[in-house]
């Protein structure tokens, strides 16, 4: 019963069903009191069905809901907290913002009607978002990426205890998004309170969360630790091409003639295309386990500029039987490598056997 109680004062634990049209969802699962929490799945999975149900948008989703130990729905009691009394930030995939009134005023109604809290800071969050030079700006006269900025910062200033967004990056063109990426980056190391973020694309999940939530045909499919599930020899089907590794490392190096720059981790280190990124920062990169080839002894002569030394953990069945999965350990850190069934015959993988792993740095994002 005690441990009961500590799992449910931790974060959002939840088990409710609704109807949606032909899909029936069911949100069965406990969440994180703290960090980034990722609801990840494909398109019409049920992750903005969820998403609405945390937040009590959904009023015609029953069973049980509680957040920090506070009871926010119970169909057995009849018991429901409105979306206003959850203290929710809720950032939708189209900014919802005021349009008779400029930036400052939409960043002021959720802020004054906290009670101006000293925290989060103001000032620092429209200067971490750079919303300063639009302050006086018209919401009509905003470019989607400032959209989405104004309506995150809204949130948080509204002093939330739950911060939820829903996909708040698929809106936007490519600089736009790598631009609002960064931003939620540096967001992450800071959030004094838990984030659900809801996304089908893995490098936005990759380079945010810290827990992640499956979804498949309204219903949650495996869930953990972000790396340890995408390195998993248990993904289902209908997500493993989402597969691979996901690396946190110190940047340590950076080359201004080929505009690369260097991770370094436990198991060794990685280049990578250069990122706005100092030295000493923390940043992570995903390693998709096709992306990865293995070879039994160190290459020379290869274009693939990063090569790890790695035991063999496991292999496992992949999606399609004439692949498979490899799990490998380079120096405490998982990777995963998709190979053919054929490859791993002929190099006769084993687990405890020593091998390389070969990556491109090309394959590690821009």
């Amino acid at each position: 019963m005690a441990e009961a109680m500590q799992n449910e004062s931790s974060g959002v634990v939840a088990t409710l069903t609704r109807k949606h049209g032909d899909l029936s969802i069911t949100f069965d699962a406990e969440l994180p009191g703290r960090g980034v929490t990722a609801l990840f799945g494909p398109s019409g999975a049920g992750k903005t069905s969820c998403l609405r149900m945390i937040a009590g948008l959904d009023r015609a989703a029953k069973g049980r809901l509680s957040f920090g130990g506070e009871i926010w729905q119970d169909s057995r009691t009849r018991r429901f907290i409105p979306p206003h009394r959850r203290r929710v930030g809720y950032v939708a995939q189209a900014a919802a913002l005021f349009d008779h009134v400029d930036v400052a005023g939409n960043l002021d109604f959720g802020w004054r009607r906290a009670g101006r809290p000293a925290r989060p800071d103001r000032d620092d969050l429209i200067d971490q978002f750079g919303l300063r030079p639009l302050l006086a700006r018209r919401v009509g006269a905003l470019s989607g990426g400032e959209r989405q900025r104004v309506a995150i910062v809204r949130a948080l200033l509204s002093d939330p205890a739950l911060l939820l967004l829903d996909e708040p990056l698929s809106a936007l063109d490519a600089a736009a998004r790598e631009d609002l990426l960064g931003r939620l980056e540096k967001l992450h190391a800071s959030l004094a309170v838990p984030m659900i973020y809801v996304s089908h694309a893995i490098d936005e999940v990759a380079r945010l969360a810290d827990h992640i939530v499956l979804l498949d045909a309204g219903r949650v499919v495996g869930h953990g630790p972000l790396n340890a599930t995408f390195t998993g020899l248990d993904l289902p089907r209908a997500l493993i091409e989402a597969a691979g590794a996901v690396i946190e490392g110190s940047v340590t190096a950076y080359d201004p003639v080929d505009h690369l720059i260097e991770l370094t981790f436990e198991g060794g280190a990685l280049l990578l295309p250069r990122r706005r990124a100092d030295i000493g920062e923390r940043l992570r990169c995903r390693i998709a386990a096709r992306d990865v080839v293995i070879t039994l002894e160190r290459q020379s002569g290869s274009s693939a500029l990063n090569q790890l030394a790695c035991r063999v953990i496991a292999v496992g069945d992949a999606d399609h039987p004439s692949q498979c999965l490899v799990q490998l350990d380079a120096g405490g850190t998982v990777l995963l490598a998709r190979i053919t069934r054929r490859s791993s015959r002929v190099l006769e993988l084993r687990p405890g056997q020593t091998v390389w792993a070969q990556v491109k740095a090309t394959a590690l994002g821009g």
